[in-house]
């Protein structure tokens, strides 16, 4: 179980199982990873660990907005032409 506090995720240490797990990253991305640990003062481990939350959580979050968006298209936009087109192609192109 997590949760936010000041912006930060914090996890209930009792209920939370872990894992460790190796990873490989180019050396760039994880110089840029542990400054960004720095500067939130926070370790690796955790900045990691929050990015996969938030992450994976945001998921069913994206889904709904995705679908969202898709009913906005199928329906269209009110364009002001009440369906009808009063120029043609060529117009469009002259100079």
């Amino acid at each position: 179980m997590c949760n936010i506090v000041s912006g930060r995720l914090w996890w209930k240490k009792a209920s939370v199982e872990k894992q460790n797990v190796t990873l490989s990253l180019p050396r760039e991305i994880l110089k840029k990873g542990k400054i960004l640990a720095a500067k939130r003062g926070i370790s690796l481990n955790e900045l990691v660990r929050e990015l996969l939350q938030a992450n994976t959580e945001d998921g069913g979050e994206y889904q709904t907005s995705a679908e969202r968006q898709i009913r906005r298209m199928k329906k269209g936009a009110r364009l002001g032409t009440k369906g009808t087109i009063s120029w043609k192609r060529d117009q469009l192109y002259q100079r």
